[in-house]
């Protein structure tokens, strides 16, 4: 099927010598006089390139750029323009035009210019299927990777999707969580509704009643229209309460409320509105633990509770650690325009022995990273891993599971991977804030986890006691 070139000129010789243009190169011009026929044609035909004369009757080439635009984004177009109009065109660049021909035309560049158009529109379009499939679409399994574990979450999603429980998804920073969250919606009976998200660590605690449940015109300063909340924007759909474990205990009995009645009140208002929502809920933190010592509602989480889904980490999921590298490794080939084609053997062993505390965020990134710096393959030095925390190896794993047996002990493989992966953290945890000086903010960063996390993994794991006995604090 040819790529079809919309040309919208009001002087026919000149649109009738682009199209001959276009056909000489195997493309199939449309033509149009001015910018509402061109406008009709975008929504009905929708071509591969825009080519449009700077100056028009009525709407002019500007207008039409504006207009465009707004059907459809990723439409390139070119501005034909006079010799007097080159500053007006480059101001067009800026608005978001792909190029500009300036009159009177040299054939070659014409066809350059528009060739060029088509394949970086048909590039940008391969990258967005491809990081969909990779971040938030797609099949499970081609974002998840080949793993047994990556089927047991696969097979959890597909058992609660079909129906309406509140479903509570944890796991720690960047291994997922808003990924199996539209999964969920995307195989729900609600999936022709809206998946709204709210990340409750990024809403202030005075706004946040407000984002959730709405409010009136008047309700508080600055309220100067009636606004919807997020609740009723996800009318039929889904709402999605990420990092819920931020949220302030008091907004949690006012949620709560919501849940349990399906009635909510906008702020400054007194009317009952019927609420009509799947609720999914994320947090990386053990929201039962923290319930205990009463940083969050029990009934609550008992509430959100309804099925609950935990994502492992990616040191528990080896076998999904090269595939995804390769999957990241395609996708920044193709944003960086490059062809970088595999990995050495020494960047696939300290990939596979690498903890990764960042989880798949953090490989996204060193690999789309490493495909920067590197030509032809990806070496160890291109991953830049080593100023991190080191995995624990095989043989100390090994060893400590061989201290349990020879004392007798018989736990089962769920149990055994548990506590070896408390130990990782915390050994991970204690070596990164040596590092840092007991720097707890820097080494947050060093791991690619918010402040709030360390602070409560120290807790947790009572290294600040250790850290005080070393540095005197």
């Amino acid at each position: 099927m040819s790529q079809k070139i919309l040309i919208v000129d009001d002087e026919l010789e000149i649109a009738r010598a682009l199209a001959q243009l276009m056909v000489r190169e195997g493309l199939e011009p449309v033509v149009a006089a001015d910018g509402p026929s061109a406008l009709r044609l975008i929504q009905s035909e929708p071509p591969d390139v825009l080519l449009v004369d700077f100056r028009l009757p009525g709407m002019d080439g500007m207008e039409v750029l504006r207009r465009s635009k707004k059907l459809d984004e990723d439409l390139p177009v070119i501005l034909i323009t006079g010799f007097a109009e080159v500053r007006g065109a480059v101001e067009a660049i800026r608005a978001g035009a792909h190029d500009y021909l300036s009159k009177p035309f040299n054939h070659p560049e014409v066809i350059r210019v528009v060739l060029r158009a088509l394949n970086e529109s048909a590039l940008k379009q391969r990258l967005r299927i491809l990081s969909n499939q990779v971040g938030h679409g797609g099949n499970l399994r081609e974002i998840l990777g080949p793993s047994e574990a990556a089927g047991r979450l696969i097979a959890n999603v597909e058992r609660v999707a079909k129906s309406n429980f509140t479903v509570l998804i944890t796991g720690e920073t960047g291994v997922g969580k808003e990924v199996i969250a539209r999964a969920i919606h995307e195989s729900s009976s609600r999936s022709g509704g809206p998946i709204v998200p709210v990340d409750c660590g990024a809403i202030p605690e005075p706004l946040l009643e407000s984002e959730l449940f709405g409010h009136e015109r008047g309700a508080f300063t600055g309220a100067n229209q009636q606004q919807q909340g997020k609740f009723e924007q996800a009318r039929c759909g889904t709402l999605f309460l990420d990092e819920i474990s931020n949220m302030p205990i008091g907004s949690q009995a006012k949620l709560l409320r919501v849940l349990q009645e399906k009635v909510l009140y906008r702020v400054g208002g007194t009317k009952p509105i019927q609420t009509d929502v799947r609720l999914l809920a994320a947090s990386n933190h053990d929201l039962e633990q923290l319930a205990e010592c009463g940083s969050f509602r029990r009934d609550l989480f008992f509430r959100l509770n309804e099925f609950a889904i935990r994502i492992p980490p990616l040191r528990e999921r080896r076998d999904d650690i090269l595939y995804l590298a390769r999957r990241f490794m395609d996708v920044a080939n193709l944003e960086l325009g490059k062809e970088v084609r595999s990995f050495t053997q020494g960047a696939i062993d300290l990939m596979q022995s690498y903890v990764w505390p960042g989880n798949i965020r953090q490989l996204r990134s060193v690999i789309r990273r490493a495909v920067l710096l590197a030509e032809e393959n990806i070496t160890e030095r291109q991953l830049e891993l080593n100023g991190h925390p080191p995995a624990a190896t095989t043989d100390r794993i090994d060893q400590k599971y061989e201290t349990q047996k020879s004392a007798g002990e018989t736990l089962p493989l769920r149990e055994i991977v548990r506590r070896h992966t408390v130990s990782l953290e915390r050994e991970v945890l204690q070596q990164t804030l040596r590092t840092t000086g007991g720097n707890k903010a820097r080494a947050a960063r060093l791991l690619q986890i918010d402040y709030k996390t360390i602070h409560y993994k120290m807790k947790e794991y009572a290294i600040r006691i250790d850290l005080e006995e070393q540095y005197g604090q």
